[in-house]
């Protein structure tokens, strides 16, 4: 039996002809002699009557000042997906095929109970073979499944995956099902360099490899979950993106060639961010106050990245959702370094104080003047801390770029030269990102296509 599962995105179930669209792909790869394995995402985007967010919304307005439970809000969520697949499994019998519509735990997908962001730990695919077997084309909800049965859940409870989780879906179904293929069907032709809406001429690349659409995933471009990729590179899976309104022959994923030159894949751009900048000063207790801002953050759970640092400094960025949490950390914070032994002027200690930015340096007010008192035996510095928000990340995607030499040289120079602020960079084995304003994007996207694609 040769297997090919197919997932369809949510635009591509929202309407009566899109859905006509979608069912025509199921259709062809059952003709082509593949025993079809269908996973299709909620109907729609945000605003969309039966789309995740509308669905989380309509459950958080029952009472805004009452929270729902992490596991109500996964059967809510779950809701979406259950509507489209009976919807979708309709539109294939009408059109005569033999389909039935199976919830994320009658497939067989059995999770983590981590509400919101569960991980597959197993598949048990035996009734989906049996379907097969039946001539059924079983259509699967995406982004769900199913915990165990246990004392806290007694007949199991429903999970989803996290944003982007029917790829995850598709993926773990190939694994399970040894799939000949999993195919991601969605709005565009294929993986594109650059996202079009900002660059019309974007190119579609015909193969790419899992590494790479992870790495593009994981910089911001919403084409395949990083999950899914890295599910598929496990198992060596063949992944296709394609569209469900043309006939174009998509993006194929597959092992990566490393005997291969360096290339580029394309262009992409993520997040909101804020970057800080703490003036620690030259001092040899900079360590330990780095050390202790490291602490802090992970104790409130900010994830910090683009870290750099100097003689004087610590710089590093973290996502504009959690920058409110990050800076009322650092306002006030005080680092107390005790003299051992003490100096001769008496002093016991230094206390370190981190004063943020004027007007947004409530708690160092006033803590600073409680210090005061304590200076005939204690120095006290002020480590002044800057912030730039409403920044975002540009990224090169391009493997063994480290192997050629220039390519840094080419991209800096492009920015730069059109007058574009760099305020850090980082790269990987994978890409070259670059942290810029936000007002400047648009412009460097297209720059950088232009230089690296069109040139």
């Amino acid at each position: 039996m040769k297997i090919l599962v197919q997932k369809f995105g949510g635009t591509s179930v929202d309407r009566p002809e899109h859905r006509t669209l979608a069912a025509r792909k199921v259709i062809q790869a059952r003709d082509a002699g593949f025993s079809p394995v269908v996973v299709v995402s909620a109907i729609g985007r945000a605003g969309a009557p039966y789309a995740t967010d509308t669905l989380i919304k309509f459950l958080k307005d029952v009472d805004p000042q009452t929270p729902p439970s992490e596991r109500e809000l996964d059967m809510m969520m779950a809701c979406g997906e259950i509507i489209s697949t009976a919807v979708f499994a309709q539109t294939l019998t009408a059109k005569g095929c033999k389909a039935i519509a199976l919830s994320g735990g009658q497939a067989g997908i059995i999770t983590d109970p981590k509400f919101g962001d569960a991980r597959i730990s197993e598949i048990r695919p035996q009734y989906i073979l049996r379907l097969l077997e039946q001539g059924y084309i079983p259509v699967v909800c995406g982004f769900q499944g199913i915990t165990e049965p246990s004392g806290d859940y007694e007949h199991g409870a429903i999970t989803t995956l996290g944003r982007g989780g029917s790829d995850t879906t598709a993926a773990a179904l190939g694994v399970a099902l040894h799939a000949d293929a999993v195919e991601i069907f969605t709005d565009v032709d294929g993986i594109k360099t650059a996202d079009p809406d900002l660059v019309p001429r974007a190119l579609t690349l015909d193969s790419c490899s899992y590494e790479e659409v992870a790495e593009i995933a994981h910089q911001g471009a919403k084409v395949v979950h990083p999950r899914a990729a890295e599910l598929a590179m496990d198992h060596n899976i063949p992944l296709w993106v394609k569209s469900t309104f043309s006939d174009a022959p998509g993006t194929c994923i597959a092992m990566r060639d490393h005997t291969s030159p360096a290339r580029l894949t394309g262009i992409t751009h993520t997040g909101r961010a804020v970057f800080i900048r703490l003036e620690i000063g030259e001092t040899v207790h900079k360590q330990q106050i780095e050390r202790e801002v490291y602490r802090m953050m992970a104790r409130a759970g900010v994830s910090i990245y683009f870290v750099t640092f100097s003689s004087r400094t610590l710089s590093f960025v973290v996502d504009r959702k959690v920058y409110p949490i990050a800076r009322d950390l650092l306002d006030g914070m005080v680092v107390p370094i005790p003299h051992e032994p003490v100096e001769a002027d008496g002093k016991v200690g230094t206390f370190y104080i981190f004063k943020y930015s004027e007007g947004e340096d409530l708690a160092y007010s006033v803590q600073r003047p409680l210090l005061e008192p304590m200076e005939r035996s204690i120095t006290v510095r002020d480590v002044p801390a800057t912030a730039v928000e409403n920044c975002t990340v540009v990224s090169v995607i391009a493997s063994g770029h480290r192997a050629k030499s220039g390519v840094m040289a080419r991209i800096f120079e492009c920015l730069t030269s059109a007058g574009v602020p760099i305020y850090q960079t980082a790269d990987t084995e994978m890409s070259i990102s670059f942290l810029i304003s936000e007002t400047d994007v648009d412009r460097s996207v297209t720059l950088l296509h232009g230089l690296l694609f069109e040139d």
